[in-house]
């Protein structure tokens, strides 16, 4: 079983995504732990404040260093082992495919959720091991990125998808957009599933899937195509249909 804490300011945020739909059914049987840690819970302070003004003038407060030690000890304490500790922050790692794999690898992730205008460093460079970003934007808050770093991560987790092997034909899983699907009814508003997803040859159907997958990738992430490892059919398929496009 994989264990989940979070260190937040709002747990409740938390709860009312993740103990839904498919992560909280992986909780409810025991797949993965996920705990939500208020961090005002460990302040000394009678009103539960947490933060305060930075030394460096400026605007706006940061988190104080204290509060968030003690909900992190209150984890960590008596562990023979450190869990793999992430601040969620702008300024970390751009989060993908291949990063939520390799933490899928841990037994025991902490993720921080900062605040206001940030947290005081020294209790960074205590506790955290790496820090992480959805991208080149700023949010209000850790409790957005650590949900999607949660979910991204806990579906990689064996039994957590009905088909354990379904993730490994989606989107980013292989360096590709996924191809298009379809469902029933089999033509709306005119337009038709293409024909091969009915011919039972599964050989046909995925080399459509596989093509389909290039195409969609190429039209709208060039720059995954061009750090994907693609075969010399591969390219000679792409070189072929941008010929087509420019014709």
């Amino acid at each position: 079983m994989m264990r989940f804490d979070v260190l937040t300011l709002f747990p409740d945020m938390l709860k009312s995504v993740l103990c839904s739909s498919v992560i909280g059914r992986a909780q409810k049987a025991g797949l993965i732990e996920l705990n939500f840690i208020d961090i005002r819970d460990f302040t000394l302070d009678k009103h539960r404040k947490v933060d305060d003004t930075p030394y460096s003038g400026g605007g706006g407060m940061l988190m104080s260093p204290e509060p968030i030690y003690r909900a992190y000890m209150s984890i960590a304490d008596g562990l023979d082992y450190k869990p793999y500790t992430i601040f969620m922050s702008p300024g970390g790692t751009v989060f993908n495919q291949d990063k939520a794999i390799a933490l899928s690898k841990y037994k025991h992730i902490v993720l921080l959720c900062g605040h206001y205008e940030g947290v005081d460093q020294r209790v960074l460079d205590e506790i955290v091991d790496a820090e992480i970003s959805l991208g080149d934007f700023v949010l209000t808050g850790g409790e957005i990125p650590s949900m999607a770093v949660v979910d991204a991560v806990a579906r990689l987790i064996p039994g957590v998808l009905s088909n354990d092997g379904s993730f490994q034909n989606e989107s980013h899983f292989q360096g590709l957009l996924e191809h298009p699907q379809y469902t029933k009814p089999r033509i709306w508003h005119d337009r038709e599933v293409p024909e091969v997803l009915f011919s039972g040859n599964h050989k046909l159907i995925d080399e459509w899937k596989h093509k389909q997958s290039l195409i969609l990738t190429m039209q709208k992430r060039p720059d995954m195509i061009e750090k994907a490892w693609l075969t010399d059919d591969d390219i000679a398929f792409l070189e072929q249909v941008q010929k087509g496009d420019k014709q």
